[in-house]
């Protein structure tokens, strides 16, 4: 094997869930750049089948499907959808998840009377949006005995970020999961079955730009800050994160797994002095 095709996809059936988001659209840019198939997977049916089109007229193969990754029936029919019509599921990138209003705890909130609910519906959209299509999709791949599934970490499970306690809480659980179902699936499968997960530091997307920018795209205080605490002194660039997935998707990375990937610009890292 070439060390070319040891990062290749070719003809590889990858699930991209919150592939309507702005990272998943890098994810499914990568994936179909490396001669995979993807599945995008999202909520947004418009996004979906846009981004299946650029793909399809570039002489590539993709498949769009609505979904939610908390309606395990959604999911079901998703699967069965992409049997009927690729034949088979060989690697699943857990991108949906994100952070929401009622997560947020601001500065000048009671901690004390923090928004429960919220804080839970932020917990319970990352962790349980990343186990939910790993049962069933997964499922697949262990039959199979082969398949690669790649999660979403944060540098906020890692470090302190103020405000976003329940998006927090979050991706610490993907982290516990991330870890524990690797060592699981391998007590099971052996070494057909990887899990591991890229960490992204901060990114502009849908959920963080009002956070982070101005109308006139201009850095808010809390966009400064994160810039002066990253090494790189900026944000990171959507397609930045494609290497590390299809490091991980691939055959690239055969012996790797419950790892995670820092694509962070040194954030973690620095302590700020």
């Amino acid at each position: 094997m070439g060390s070319n095709d040891l990062f290749s996809l070719k003809d590889k059936v990858i699930i991209v869930t919150g592939g309507t988001g702005i990272l998943g659209g890098s994810f499914v840019k990568g994936i179909a750049e490396a001669g995979g198939i993807p599945v995008i997977l999202g909520r947004n049916g418009a996004i979906a089948e846009q981004r299946a089109k650029e793909i399809t007229d570039k002489g590539g193969k993709a498949l769009a499907i609505v979904a939610d990754v908390l309606e395990e029936a959604d999911l079901v029919r998703a699967r069965d959808i992409i049997l009927e019509k690729l034949g088979t599921i060989d690697g699943l990138v857990n991108g949906a998840g994100g952070n929401m209003p009622e997560g947020v705890l601001q500065p000048d909130a009671d901690i004390f009377a923090m928004n429960i609910d919220g804080m839970k519906k932020a917990m319970v959209l990352n962790v349980w949006g990343t186990i939910i299509p790993t049962q069933v999709f997964g499922a697949v791949m262990a039959k199979k005995g082969k398949g690669s599934i790649v999660n979403i970490s944060s540098v906020s499970s890692k470090q302190v970020i103020t405000k976003v306690l329940g998006y927090s809480m979050g991706k610490a659980a993907v982290d516990a999961y991330n870890q524990w179902f690797a060592v699981e699936v391998a007590n099971r499968y052996g070494d057909a079955i990887r899990m591991n997960a890229i960490m992204p530091g901060f990114f502009l997307t849908e959920q963080n730009r009002t956070l982070l920018t101005n109308p006139d795209g201009s850095y808010t205080d809390r966009g400064n800050l994160v810039v002066k605490g990253t090494p790189f002194k900026r944000f990171g660039k959507p397609d930045e994160l494609i290497g590390a997935l299809i490091f991980l998707l691939s055959d690239a990375s055969t012996f790797v797994t419950g790892m995670q990937i820092g694509v962070d610009g040194g954030f973690t890292v620095f302590g700020g002095v």
